[in-house]
């Protein structure tokens, strides 16, 4: 079962989906943002490529745990991707996720022009590697 995880930015949404084993997460892509319907349809033309039968929407948090800003606007355009493709849709806690990818970029010695292009997918990959890694824990419970 493949998954699709978003990372959703102002400014950008970053891709990243499962294999169809629902294993590993690979970063895909990133979605520059220019309304909402188009947003939409982007998301839904991926999920239709690729076969997708669950969408992980990263949900954003502050440390203490409460909602972070974007969180009504971010489930809207989860529940959205719900209606028009029928598919689950979960929301997974992202919060560190884009210091963690910047974190990894930084490592990898990579270039602060080119992280800044890769940097929302590689979010997302993380997102979606979390969220497959409790599913594995949850399923061996």
């Amino acid at each position: 079962m493949r998954i699709l995880g978003l990372d959703m930015g102002t400014k950008r949404i970053g891709v990243a989906v499962s294999d169809k084993l629902g294993l590993i997460a690979q970063a895909l892509t990133t979605i520059k943002r220019d309304n909402t319907s188009e947003d939409l349809k982007s998301v839904c033309d991926l999920i239709r490529e690729y076969d997708v039968q669950e969408v992980v929407v990263g949900y954003p948090k502050h440390l203490d745990g409460r909602p972070g800003e974007g969180v009504a606007a971010y489930t809207a355009f989860g529940e959205m991707i719900h209606q028009e493709t029928g598919i689950p849709v979960v929301y997974w806690d992202e919060r560190l996720s884009t210091v963690a990818a910047e974190r990894a970029l930084l490592e990898g010695d990579m270039r602060r022009r080119r992280r800044r292009q890769v940097i929302d997918r590689v979010a997302a990959c993380l997102i979606l590697e979390n969220y497959l890694t409790w599913r594995r824990n949850r399923e061996k419970e």
